[in-house]
């Protein structure tokens, strides 16, 4: 039986999570329909630009994503921090950008109340809307339900868009991080509707890596795309916020996953294994795998043992999912 949200999501263990969204039946998200030749492709572009805005809005940042045919996955940073640092205004005006303001709020901000009684009964909303915008289910609703109208508005028909649930992942470590955001910005590569990562459409990376080309300032330098967590080097002290590797690292390793992944013959590693995979201890057998089968095989909590077994008890989880994954391929 599936496991609440609220039993998913520790962000004492963890601010990183994969979440993946599918379309119910044969409904397209994204491509060009076999049976019918009607293109969905600009499809593509309602989601990365949903992405974006409400990065914007929410303390919520995007690591990666990538829009395929028929679902998107999205990794998401949650900033519980920045959530708090926010003032009353400001949570009300984020909030105004998603939704319509109750009347009593209107009257708020117009000056018109005086009472304490509705001072009190704004105040409890700013405090469940500041705890909305950190919260992933909230962010995946923004996206998914305004996603759906359109599509249906333009298919010209009613009903369910989205599966039920979305998928979530909580990453524990760098590793099951660094595993994947490669896994997602190779999605396309794996599915063979590109040759390289920078070939792909509406990924992640192949933005990051036009931010790379000449005329551009190095991403690591202040010019990140809009709506994406910035690489911010390896950890240390004073860390900034940002994603722990060099982007050059890992656009690195990436491009060595892919060119090992489109091989396809067993057991063959490239001579060339990036040093990113020597500083996260990573075997370079089982970073292939993870990369190729990682929302397959890891389910829930994905990340080292010692991880593994922390984030458990803040959740009050009877026994440990994925130990013995986590044991062969994080540890």
């Amino acid at each position: 039986m599936p496991k609440p949200r609220k039993a998913q999501v520790s962000l004492e263990a963890t601010p990183y999570y994969h979440c993946v969204s599918r379309c119910v039946r044969r409904a397209f998200l994204c491509g060009v329909d076999a049976h019918t030749g009607k293109s969905f492709e600009h499809r593509r572009q309602w989601i990365i630009d949903r992405i974006k805005e409400l990065a914007d809005i929410f303390a919520i940042d995007s690591c990666a994503y990538s829009v395929m045919s028929n679902h998107y996955h999205v990794i998401l940073h949650v900033d519980v921090e920045q959530a708090a640092e926010w003032s009353e205004q400001e949570v009300i005006d984020r909030w105004e950008r998603l939704f319509s303001l109750p009347v009593i709020v209107q009257c708020y901000l117009s000056m018109e109340i005086v009472s304490s009684a509705e001072r009190d009964v704004v105040s409890e909303l700013v405090v469940k809307w500041r705890k909305r915008l950190h919260d992933i289910s909230w962010f995946m609703r923004c996206i998914n339900e305004p996603i759906a109208r359109q599509a249906n508005q333009e298919d010209g028909c009613t009903g369910r868009y989205w599966e039920g649930r979305y998928k979530s992942q909580a990453l524990l470590d760098e590793k099951a991080l660094a595993a994947c955001m490669a896994y997602v910005d190779l999605n396309p590569v794996r599915a063979g509707m590109a040759e390289t990562p920078e070939q792909s459409e509406c990924t992640s990376i192949a933005v990051r890596a036009e931010k790379l080309k000449p005329g551009h300032e190095p991403a690591e330098q202040g010019s990140t795309p809009r709506g994406l967590l910035p690489f911010v080097g390896n950890p240390r002290n004073d860390m900034p916020k940002g994603l722990p590797f060099h982007l050059q690292d890992y656009l690195e390793l990436v491009d060595w996953t892919g060119r090992a992944i489109l091989e396809h013959k067993p057991g063959h590693i490239p001579a060339n294994q990036p040093p990113i995979l020597q500083r996260l201890q990573i075997d370079p057998e089982h970073w292939l795998y993870m990369t190729q089968h990682f929302e397959s095989r890891f389910k829930g909590l994905v990340g080292a043992s010692c991880k593994l077994k922390a984030a458990c008890r803040k959740l009050k989880y009877r026994r440990t999912p994925n130990l013995g994954v986590a044991l062969r391929y994080f540890s």
